[in-house]
């Protein structure tokens, strides 16, 4: 089996002194007292936020710095109660409950029922509820069993991830990297206030380069394609197209991981062997196998309970049921992986985007319209929290000292994990307890509108055609980047996001990112770490102050 690019050399010799010191120590767990409490009362705040957000500007930000700093904050109070909340691993396990419920709350349960709502099938959002709340936890699991294999290993991008470390460390810390990060960090807010995206440029400094390119791309081409080609490419469904053949491959490609093959060549195991310094993923393409047919299984189960408890039967035929309870399984699965892979690689995805996919193939194949309301939901509760987690778990993984010790870092990531499922235990009960208040104001996530504006407007006949014409494109770009660079999903990724200042913070971050790397050699990688981390939780804090300051003021009038 052939390791992805970035694999094979890796300094594992020396960690940072301060991780050194807490490798020393017992990693915290997750059920103590102390910190199942400070978990519950930070997840409910932090769910509270993420529904916020949500409906009022359609986005929820990236809450894993956030709850980084919240943690961290806690640790400083002069106090015995907190005095805990000092040791790094116990400030993941809480930052790391904080950004799932943040993000399990707002993209996930809200958004998978609002659809419904508008629709007017009031009869089925309890059971849209729980398809969503299924799709979560399923979500969550199958990062948890994915998360460190060669399809998603540890020791690629998840850029978030690293920038949650960063501001971990560096306050524990202090000294230099304090310094290079509350400079970068204070760039970035300043940057992002000036409608630069600075969040992107920190990713731009981290990720893969090439993947990366063709996302910039991407996002230039979908901004400007109004005036270069004289059409929106949305409207005509062709970034739809090419993220589905992109898919389509990279669901082959990682089957060829699987299997010990590639499409692109590269060295053997044997040859990453011979090299001093390796990394080897804690999990191996065996566990891939399983996870992705269990997690199947599983989904098709959840479709099942899905139709059976909403009434969608009723409306169609017992093989059409039988093929939507397997395409909402299919759908369900092939949206987490192409939300997965291009969140570890540049830091963003296209949950709405891909979501929409399947709804608009579920709409050619004449599902009824609930039923397609129920697709989507299913679908779009799939991606989210498995993006979300991976960069948490990037951010243990990094703090842990990148695996060198495999028996704490398994115990850290199964902390993690039910830290992981404690904060969407509480995102389930408050959304539980607040979604009829919200959609009764007329309060719904805006992309719940353009869902159910497509699911009444119907099937266009030329919509197969465009769809197809485009997945060959798609697929053949990812087919030539090969499975290290995933360049089609992030070219797609890139178009289905309308965001061209992004694409150009892209294209000159990279720019800058090669000039330093010529300039500086080696010497200038961990600087530009630190700095990218800096970009990414200055622009992170001041877009949620903002927006949260932003929601206050607009409360008071």
């Amino acid at each position: 089996m052939d390791l992805p690019e970035k694999q094979v050399e890796i300094s594992l010799d020396e960690n940072d002194p301060i991780i050194e010191k807490y490798l020393k120590l017992p990693h915290p767990k997750t059920l103590e007292p102390g910190t199942v409490l400070m978990i519950i009362a930070t997840s409910a705040i932090g769910s509270i936020i993420g529904l916020e957000l949500i409906v009022r500007l359609g986005v929820t930000a990236n809450t894993s710095i956030i709850g980084a700093l919240i943690a961290v904050l806690f640790g400083f109070i002069p106090s015995k109660l907190f005095v805990g909340f000092r040791n790094i691993h116990r400030q993941n396990l809480v930052q790391t409950s904080i950004s799932a419920a943040t993000f399990g709350a707002g993209n996930v349960l809200l958004l998978a029922m609002g659809t419904i709502w508008i629709l007017g099938a009031k009869e089925s959002l309890i059971p849209m509820f729980i398809g969503a709340a299924i799709g979560m936890l399923v979500d969550i699991i199958m990062l948890y069993w994915l998360f460190d294999t060669p399809a998603f290993p540890a020791d690629e991008a998840w850029p978030p991830g690293i920038a949650t470390s960063e501001t971990i460390l560096a306050a524990a810390e202090g000294g230099k990297r304090a310094l290079i990060l509350i400079g970068a960090g204070i760039v970035g807010a300043i940057g992002q206030s000036f409608k630069i995206p600075m969040d992107v440029v920190g990713v731009a400094w981290i990720g893969n380069i090439y993947a990366l390119l063709m996302f910039g791309i991407g996002l230039l081409i979908r901004g400007y394609s109004p005036v270069l080609f004289g059409v929106d490419i949305n409207k005509l469904y062709i970034p739809h197209g090419i993220m589905i053949g992109a898919g389509i491959v990279a669901l082959i490609q990682i089957t060829l991981i699987v299997r010990g093959k590639r499409l692109t060549k590269k060295g053997s195991i044997e040859e990453a062997k011979a090299v001093e310094k390796v990394y080897v993923p804690t999990r191996t393409s065996k566990d891939i196998i399983n996870a992705l047919k269990n997690g199947f299984i599983i989904y098709t189960i959840g479709g099942l309970i899905i139709a059976l408890i909403s009434g969608i039967y009723t409306g169609m035929s017992l093989p059409m049921l039988i093929w939507w309870i397997i395409f909402a399984a299919i759908a369900a699965e092939v949206s987490e992986l192409m939300v997965g892979i291009s969140a570890m690689h540049a830091g963003w995805f296209p949950g709405f985007a891909t979501a929409l996919i399947f709804l608009v193939l579920g709409i050619l194949m004449k599902f009824p319209p609930i039923a397609c309301g129920i697709l989507v939901g299913y679908t779009a509760a799939t991606g989210p929290a498995f993006a979300d987690a991976g960069y948490d778990l990037k951010t243990g993984w990094l703090l842990r000292g990148r695996g060198k010790n495999k028996e704490y870092e398994l115990f850290g990531r199964s902390q993690q994990f039910i830290a992981d499922l404690l904060g969407e235990a509480v995102a389930l009960v408050v959304v539980g307890l607040s979604f009829t208040r919200y959609f009764s104001q007329n309060l719904f996530p805006p992309v719940d509108k353009v869902f159910a504006a497509a699911i009444q407007a119907g099937a266009q006949p030329w919509l197969w055609k465009s769809l197809l014409l485009w997945g060959l494109v798609g697929a053949a770009i990812q087919y030539i980047g090969g499975a290290e660079k995933q360049i089609g999903i992030l070219f797609a990724t890139g178009l289905l996001i309308m965001n061209p200042m992004a694409g150009f913070g892209v294209i000159v971050a990279i720019i800058v990112r090669v000039i330093l790397e010529k300039t500086y050699g080696k010497k200038a990688e961990t600087p530009m770490f630190i700095a990218a981390a800096g970009f990414i939780a200055g622009s992170t804090l001041y877009s949620f102050f903002t927006s949260t300051m932003g929601l206050l003021s607009s409360k008071k009038k």
